[in-house]
């Protein structure tokens, strides 16, 4: 039992160096130093309690610090076809397509932003909007460094006056079939559809 508790805590800290995001860096870390704290108490080891400690205040205090830190967004219209938005998407293309299989650059497309977080373009979001408001998403996909729901609270909360401003009434994802995505729309509060893979939000 020792033992695997030093191999979970020699886990944890692996993982948290493949993390991109600095909050599942921290966490990860933090539960990394914990297990090691407690491993090194049952083996009788000082200077690996007193170690981890240390480190552990200062992890606290650094999750701390970005959970206070307060960020600039902004939101830029685009279109599919600008080279920022055609540069944004085919930096990230590879990984667009596991959440977005079917998605290809529409050139006339209605809808189309940037979000930009601290002046780095975190998030694009692309969509067809009907006469009658529906919006059905076609990307939204944000960089691995800022997958904190930041990004998608301050677009679908805090600036959803800019959506319904530009005609958009409903956020409509059909055919939805990636966990993660689905995790991270369900955390915004989009209710699931009567077909498999379709979740809404309705703006108001």
């Amino acid at each position: 039992m020792i033992v695997f508790i030093g191999y979970l805590a020699s886990a944890f800290l692996a993982v948290s160096l493949l993390m991109s995001n600095a909050f599942k860096f921290r966490w990860y870390n933090l539960a990394g130093q914990i297990a090691f704290i407690v491993y090194g108490y049952f083996i009788n080891s000082m200077p690996v309690v007193i170690a981890n400690a240390i480190l552990m205040v200062i992890n606290i205090y650094q999750i701390i610090q970005l959970y206070k830190s307060k960020e600039a967004f902004d939101v830029i219209p685009v279109k599919e076809s600008e080279p920022l938005a055609e540069r944004f998407i085919e930096r990230n293309k590879e990984e667009i397509l596991e959440y977005f299989p079917q998605f290809e650059i529409n050139r006339t497309s209605g809808f189309a932003i940037i979000v930009f977080r601290d002046m780095t373009a975190a998030n694009i979001f692309i969509a067809d909007v009907s006469e009658d408001g529906n919006a059905t998403v076609r990307l939204n996909y944000t960089i691995p460094k800022y997958r904190d729901y930041k990004v998608g609270k301050f677009l679908f909360e805090l600036e959803k006056d800019f959506l319904i401003r530009n005609g958009l009434k409903k956020i409509t994802y059909k055919n939805l079939t990636h966990a993660g995505h689905i995790r991270f729309i369900n955390s915004l509060g989009f209710s699931k559809g009567d077909d498999s893979g379709n979740y809404f939000k309705i703006l108001n």
